[in-house]
């Protein structure tokens, strides 16, 4: 499985496994690099909550952080979503071969 990039993949799928940082995720690929206060407005979760969730994706190296004055400006590091990506891609295609030969057994000759 580490020729499919899982090893590296594998912190970018656990940390979009929380509802909260898929948002985040979703919000700053709308909205291209925001401040906490921005990723904030709208949402029920307080900025220091969405600061923690932030964290965890920058562990996992889904994004960065910059600061601009006082204020810190978040965005996406694509590469990593775009491997993440490319080893759900080659899961899918192993999975479609293997159900083809299912298929093949199962109808026979």
């Amino acid at each position: 499985m580490r020729s499919l990039g899982l090893d590296r993949s594998a912190p970018v799928f656990a940390a979009l496994g929380d509802e909260t940082r898929l948002r985040l995720v979703s919000r700053l690929c709308e909205d291209g690099p925001s401040s906490i206060t921005h990723l904030a407005a709208g949402s029920a979760i307080t900025r220091q909550a969405i600061t923690k969730h932030l964290h965890v994706m920058k562990e996992a190296g889904l994004v960065r952080a910059s600061w601009h004055g006082r204020e810190s400006i978040w965005e996406l590091e694509s590469e990593r979503l775009e491997a993440a990506r490319r080893s759900l891609d080659a899961i899918s295609k192993h999975w479609d071969a293997a159900l083809g030969r299912l298929k093949k057994l199962v109808e026979g000759p």
